[in-house]
């Protein structure tokens, strides 16, 4: 296909946000009040996380991203925004002042993640449910929506959401998180990864088995399509019309998974926008999956890495 048709599609992005923030630095010596070892940190940057990570990797393909979710009223969501704005992505973000911006800082010494710390706290109902208003505003400008759950309470009313999508006729594509699946219910797509799957489907015995409890999630949730991500496995689509489809998975060395399911629905979303059908998006979303594990971070990829023909 033509990369510029991505240029015509408009994706709703809504969910967790957070700001991965990175410190490098040399290693050379251990710590003399502890066992762990000293970074002299001498390179610092902040990405987008989260479900800001998705429409990131949105508009690195060159479509355009609408971004929905709630930051503080404090530092760490002024520097998101302004990231947001370098990207070109639309900012629908609302500010609660009662809670601050999630925040990952990860320190890496000789390219070795060492520590990560996280700061973060759960949204207030009321802003939450202003989200909602703010939501079917936003509708009416996109194609399609991706839901981003990282369990920081930014989608606590979900449901609500779904049956608003629904209602104007636009898919939904959730990347999960916990084992209270039935909240996704009426979904289009649902993308958990291996072990999400097994925590609410239970482990399969065998690849028959494996496809009768996908089956079964997905007849029970009413879904269209469940994807299930599996690492070096590769990934496998489960559909209520067409049949099962496994892809392999790219032959790259590994690098970093950090953010790969994020690259992974941005582009099924993207592709899906573009006319594709799911099972040519499937496909072409895990190409992007193997493409960015093989880079450090929370990274993105372009529509010309995309369609190379390495």
């Amino acid at each position: 296909m033509n990369p510029q048709a991505f240029a015509d599609v408009r994706v709703l992005v809504v969910g967790d946000l957070m700001l991965d923030r990175y410190w490098w630095g040399e290693v050379d010596r251990i710590s003399p009040e502890a066992p762990v070892p000293i970074v002299r940190v001498g390179q610092a940057e902040d990405r987008l996380g989260g479900a800001a990570n998705v429409a990131r990797n949105i508009a690195s393909l060159g479509a355009k991203a609408v971004l929905m979710g709630v930051v503080g009223a404090d530092q760490v969501g002024r520097e998101l925004r302004a990231l947001l704005a370098q990207e070109g992505i639309e900012d629908r973000l609302l500010e609660d002042p009662q809670i601050q911006t999630t925040l990952k800082l990860r320190v890496l010494g000789r390219q070795q993640q060492l520590i990560r710390l996280d700061f973060e706290a759960q949204p207030t109902h009321e802003v939450l449910k202003n989200k909602q208003a703010e939501f079917r505003r936003a509708l009416d400008q996109v194609d399609l929506v991706v839901m981003s759950d990282y369990g920081k309470g930014g989608l606590t009313h979900i449901k609500d959401l779904i049956a608003l999508a629904r209602e104007m006729s636009k898919p939904i594509l959730v990347d999960p998180k916990g084992d209270d699946y039935d909240r996704y219910a009426g979904a289009t797509l649902l993308t958990p990864n291996r072990s999400e799957f097994f925590q609410v489907a239970g482990r399969a015995q065998d690849e028959a088995d494996f496809e009768h409890r996908a089956q079964a999630l997905r007849a029970k949730l009413q879904l269209a399509h469940l994807l299930v991500t599996r690492s070096e496995e590769g990934m496998t689509l489960f559909s209520a019309t067409e049949p099962k489809l496994h892809v392999h998975a790219q032959a790259r060395e590994v690098f970093d998974v950090s953010g790969a399911g994020d690259t992974v629905i941005a582009t099924l979303a993207v592709g899906l926008g573009s006319g594709l059908d799911i099972q040519s998006a499937v496909q072409l979303a895990n190409r992007a999956g193997g493409i960015v594990v093989g880079k450090l971070g929370t990274a993105t990829l372009t529509a010309d890495e995309l369609f190379s023909k390495d």
